[in-house]
């Protein structure tokens, strides 16, 4: 039974895992696309260090985080298959962290009103580009953001669960079942062997014969 239940929780961390890896590759994308724009209208990558322009960070925390979603879903399907506590507790520790930070930006765009003086101007125009879409479509911003959230704790609740069942228990010789089957053998009738009386005549008598 409980071998059954670690399976399916292995498979369903997996499932949701997934959608957090799928919106670090949209992520991604969106940086790779943003990187493209900016080589289009600077005539350089945002990556060189003697550029004249300020460093665009927008596009950098949005490629960072991507790859951070990333890493942290190949780690989960790693700590899935395997069910290793080390495996689930660091990948634990990332998805907290991810929710804390998370948590954080939301608490300073709601609760500062001046929430964008705290982040320097990019000069990428990526940032005004993004505020402007979230703006116009908040309804559906909202849900996409509260769904990875949820996501996110639900992966969370099934690696502590996961992390509870323990490990798959692998047999690789017969030494386990040895103290079980000790008691049978124990308490088996003893055997004899009965040989016949002619039989035993006759090897004497060939004995004699060779001396």
């Amino acid at each position: 039974m409980v071998r059954v239940l670690r399976s399916c929780i292995q498979s369903i961390l997996k499932l949701v895992n997934s959608v957090i890896g799928m919106a670090g590759l949209a992520m991604i994308l969106y940086s790779a696309w943003m990187i493209r724009v900016w080589q289009r209208k600077m005539g350089e990558l945002p990556f060189g260090h003697d550029s004249d322009y300020p460093p665009p960070w927008f596009i950098y925390m949005f490629l960072g985080l991507g790859v951070a979603f990333c890493v942290i879903t190949c780690l989960g399907h790693v700590a899935a298959e395997t069910a290793n506590g080390c495996c689930l507790y660091l990948y634990m520790v990332f998805v907290v962290l991810l929710i804390m930070l998370e948590a954080a930006v939301t608490v300073d765009v709601f609760v500062n009103q001046d929430w964008e003086k705290d982040f320097p101007k990019d000069p990428s125009g990526s940032f005004d580009q993004f505020k402007n879409f979230i703006r116009s479509n908040y309804e559906m911003c909202k849900w996409v953001g509260l769904s990875l959230v949820s996501v996110q704790g639900l992966s969370l609740l099934l690696a502590m669960i996961l992390k509870a069942l323990g490990p798959h228990q692998y047999y690789d010789s017969d030494d386990e079942y040895a103290p079980d089957r000790v008691p049978l053998l124990r308490n088996a009738p003893p055997h004899y062997v009965v040989v016949d009386p002619g039989y035993v005549h006759g090897i004497d008598a060939w004995r004699r014969q060779d001396k």
